[in-house]
């Protein structure tokens, strides 16, 4: 793909979607495991058909079904007296991408196996008419309703209490009038970033269609139910001891009084890696205001988790007993997924969990003046 159109497509899918996992996280390979009827219904048939109608187009223009988190095509066809038939089969409701001779801009669509049908314009794509796709329903519905607080849920803007109830409402009455959409796991997700609220991230999730709740993005809502239990808000974190880059003994309570940033990374970890210039930014931006950042590696070998401590510019302390998955720092929090954080209060207390992006500085914006 060429490199503009990825980078339009990463900027463009960050708001309006939920993400797999790989793309936010190295996650330590294990199995996982994790009423009826309203609006969109599990997949039922065993394969999809998308017929489209374009205007604009000249004959013998490349279409691609592109996976929407790597930007790999999944089926391609070719236009034909101004309309095209792309053919395959879903495992489960996914976000993709039509893409025209492999360039931006593209039709987003929420396919499912179903007939669907698409009639769109060279020069008015974002205004594609899809139908068939009862998921891709949902999916319009959803963004329609989340696109006025995107900046919210990208962690741009603080919003005031009564603003973030609002919004919260409604993505919480979104997964329960929906209990069959595929579209809801990502409602509930944003229901929890902005509450917190583990026990009714829960509840929203047992609400849903075993179908839902079993597909990969379920896995995810799964896993982060799991993970917003455990160290909870509210709670205080529990102290440790691990040796540092020199090899000296390096306690988390020795940092008590200051706004802390947890960091769970290892050099070997492509999205801790890419999550890195954030952590530096808020670092250099709260560093001098009681703010600090304690580094914790699952690295194995000393050097590559020195090598890129230097590389990414980390002037903050770190530790690490260079035992990878087995850290036992990351066996005491239980930690199955990085780059993953916590951020406590100069008294210890868990106050942010997971801030990544602007997000975390934001975080430290309403915190520190």
């Amino acid at each position: 793909m060429h490199l503009k159109a990825f980078y339009f497509m990463k900027k463009y899918l960050l708001f309006i979607t939920l993400l797999p996992i790989g793309l936010f996280a190295q996650v330590q390979q294990k199995t996982q495991k994790s009423k009826k009827n309203q609006q969109s219904a599990p997949v039922t048939s065993d394969a999809y058909t998308i017929t489209g109608e374009m205007t604009g187009y000249a004959d013998g223009t490349v279409v691609d079904l592109m996976n929407a988190s790597s930007g790999m095509p999944e089926a391609t066809t070719t236009i034909s007296n101004g309309k095209f038939v792309l053919n395959g089969k879903q495992e489960y409701p996914d976000l993709k991408l039509i893409a025209f001779n492999k360039t931006a801009p593209y039709i987003s669509i929420f396919l499912e196996n179903a007939r669907v049908n698409v009639k769109a314009s060279k020069d008015a794509l974002d205004k594609a008419v899809i139908t068939g796709s009862a998921s891709h329903d949902d999916f319009v519905a959803y963004t329609n309703l989340a696109k006025p607080y995107e900046k919210i849920f990208n962690g741009e803007m603080q919003a005031d209490e009564a603003t973030v109830k609002k919004v919260a409402a409604s993505m919480e009455n979104f997964a329960r009038q929906r209990p069959n959409s595929h579209i809801s796991l990502i409602a509930i997700f944003r229901n929890h970033q902005l509450t917190s609220n583990a026990e009714q991230m829960e509840e929203l999730f047992k609400n849903l269609n075993p179908d839902v709740r079993l597909s990969p993005m379920g896995n995810y809502i799964a896993q982060q139910i799991d993970e917003a239990k455990r160290n909870p808000i509210g709670k205080p974190l529990a102290d440790f001891v691990q040796a540092d880059t020199s090899g000296n003994a390096f306690s988390l309570s020795s940092l008590k009084g200051k706004y802390v940033l947890v960091d769970f990374w290892a050099s070997w970890c492509g999205p801790c890696r890419q999550e890195n210039p954030n952590v530096v930014s808020a670092y250099q931006k709260y560093k001098d205001k009681n703010f600090t950042v304690l580094g914790v590696s699952l690295d194995k070998a000393k050097q590559p988790w020195i090598d890129a401590i230097k590389a990414d510019n980390l002037t903050w302390p770190h530790v690490s007993d260079l035992k990878g998955w087995q850290n036992a720092v990351a066996l005491q929090f239980q930690i199955s997924s990085i780059p993953q954080n916590f951020l406590i209060d100069p008294n210890g207390i868990v106050i942010g969990k997971n801030l990544r992006g602007a997000a975390l500085e934001s975080k430290l914006a309403s915190l520190i003046k």
